[in-house]
């Protein structure tokens, strides 16, 4: 009995007592309640509230509410025992067989073990990264590929259709500063001193050359339109290729030029304008956010025709939801915090709802450290340290675990020392390491001539390691969903954490054994621990995989 399915036991109880008259719930019974994992040992294997959440609609007090409850639920199959406690929590205590019918449910689902489908049929469009196409990928921009990826496998083991995209800014004074760094370079002149710097961009440099050997003949303006044209995309193709590597690729490359090329931004405006929510002032066209939320109205169109800037933004979010997107998700730096509020505002501009249309999701600065001294500068890319850096120091399993592995809203201090151990004290290496174990104790049973049996006693799983266990491979399902509606991927690393150590701790109970010892017969007890290994090794690899990191079978 996982706690879904305890929960629905609950609603049937209390659906029964209304029925029978012994409560009335005016609101109608719930669809459903919370249960939760004691944090005390001797309180159960799992404990609700409910008494103390509905009791004062039901015209009674908690406890007696409990009572009842306690009641109905002592005569339902696979419950042991209820305690009514303190002011009225309910300690349930679950069969040894209901409980461990959990690994054999865990093991028939397989990969799909965890996934709910609760967002069935939502078209999710979540943009992330987006990092201008100047140098190679930055650490921050590095956070958001781990946990922009993370959070896409996460929204599509829970149902959703997910479009991953990139926004490629290709129209802007960075693309123009990017230029003129390259041309600077392939003269033999200083960097400009708002330019790039860093030996990439003598390496790109070069690859123009060599492509248009006759770039240098050119006038300074037209070759740095060379350079611009073939410069970003040689570094934009670099970043994809570093991206791939990493283990996220883009479903859709958008480009913010085609924005205002084919007319997106205008339709957008004309659409607001229609809405009654665009006016013009001092020969400027301005967006009625601040109705909407926002501190201050914005210009779109200044007084000298130039769009401004988040005229792209109007046309880029009405294009994504003319695309058919349901909800569009956007991960963004900590530099983009006070932009947050104009967004919501056009959202509702459009006539949308904003945290539901649209989501913007902030995450905080990512250091590194090494001999607990901070990281300042790369060689290659100047001034910032780069994905390739840290991958070249820790890999990619440790990179991307350690970065998905906090709240967005957390400056992450990654210990390059720490990440790049092959020991328990890496968090990576923790998980990683216990599901290697899973896959060698089925070895070493399949050697012994052991398999999966067929039908197994559940009840035979009665140790208190083998419960604690239980109930935490039970809790997979219920943190995915946590993870998925709070967008907060770094709840399932915890968790893997969590369950490692637990899985651990009943390894090395002697009672818990799986194998038979020397020339001892395979006994019921070793099939049915068999299975909750079987049942621990789906769990992390469905973990694992929904971070993007790997599960390997051997360390």
């Amino acid at each position: 009995m996982n706690p879904e399915q305890l929960s629905a036991t609950i609603v049937d109880a209390l659906a029964a007592l209304v029925a029978d008259g012994a409560i009335t719930l005016p609101d109608g019974v719930p669809t459903q309640v919370t249960v939760e994992r004691p944090r005390q040992k001797g309180h159960g294997d799992y404990a609700t509230n409910v008494a103390m959440q509905l009791a004062k609609k039901a015209g009674t007090n908690p406890r007696a509410f409990a009572d009842l409850v306690a009641e109905r639920l002592r005569a339902s199959d696979g419950i042991s025992e209820v305690e009514v406690a303190g002011p009225g929590f309910l300690n349930v205590s679950v069969e040894a067989g209901a409980q461990g019918q959990v690994a054999a449910d865990i093991v028939a689902a397989g990969s799909s073990y965890g996934s709910a489908g609760t967002l069935a049929g939502q078209k999710v469009n979540l943009e992330f990264v987006s990092a201008n196409p100047t140098g190679p990928l930055h650490l921050g921009g590095t956070r958001w590929a781990a946990v922009g990826d993370a959070l896409a496998r996460v929204l599509e083991f829970s149902g959703a259709e997910v479009t991953r995209e990139y926004y490629f800014n290709d129209h802007g004074a960075q693309i123009d500063r990017f230029s003129g760094s390259l041309l600077a370079q392939a003269r033999g002149r200083d960097v400009p001193e708002d330019g790039y710097g860093g030996d990439y961009i003598k390496e790109i440099a070069d690859q123009v050359i060599a492509q248009r050997p006759d770039v240098l003949d050119l006038s300074d303006e037209d070759a740095q339109e060379v350079f611009r044209d073939v410069g970003v995309d040689l570094m934009f193709e670099e970043i994809k290729s570093d991206l791939h590597d990493f283990g996220v690729d883009f479903d859709v490359y958008f480009h913010e030029k085609s924005l205002h090329d084919s007319g997106a931004v205008e339709k957008a405006i004309a659409r607001l304008t229609e809405m009654g929510n665009t006016y013009t002032e001092d020969g400027a066209l301005w967006l009625r956010t601040e109705k909407y939320g926002d501190d201050k109205d914005r210009v779109i169109v200044r007084s000298n025709g130039t769009p401004a800037y988040i005229s792209g933004d109007l046309g880029y979010y009405l294009d994504k939801r003319e695309r058919g997107f349901d909800r569009c998700f956007i991960l963004l730096g900590a530099d983009h915090h006070g932009y947050v509020g104009r967004m919501m505002a056009m959202c509702a501009a459009f006539g949308d709802t904003p945290g539901e249309n649209l989501e913007i999701l902030i995450g905080q600065m990512v250091n590194l450290l090494r001999d607990g001294q901070p990281l300042r500068m790369s060689k290659r890319a100047g001034t910032v340290i780069s994905m390739n850096d840290l991958v070249d120091a820790i890999g990619v399993d440790a990179s991307r675990y350690a970065l998905a592995r906090y709240t967005n809203d957390t400056t992450i201090d990654i210990d390059l020392d720490l990440w790049a151990k092959a020991s328990n004290d890496n968090p990576v290496y923790y998980v990683q390491y216990a599901h290697a174990r899973t896959c060698r104790m089925i070895g070493n049973a399949t050697d012994l001539g052991m398999k999966l049996p067929d039908d197994f006693d559940p009840s035979l799983l009665a140790h208190e390691r083998d419960g604690e266990l239980l109930r935490a491979l039970a809790e997979f399902p219920r943190v995915v969903a946590s993870a998925t509606d709070l967008r907060e991927p770094h709840r399932i690393a915890r968790y893997l954490e969590d369950t490692a150590s637990v899985f651990n701790k009943w390894y090395d109970t002697k009672e818990c054994r799986m194998l038979p010892m020397g020339d001892e017969p395979v006994t019921p007890t070793n099939e049915a621990r068999l299975v909750l290994v079987h049942a621990t090794q789906t769990v992390i690899a469905n973990g694992l995989r929904l971070l993007g990191v790997t599960a390997p079978e051997r360390m």
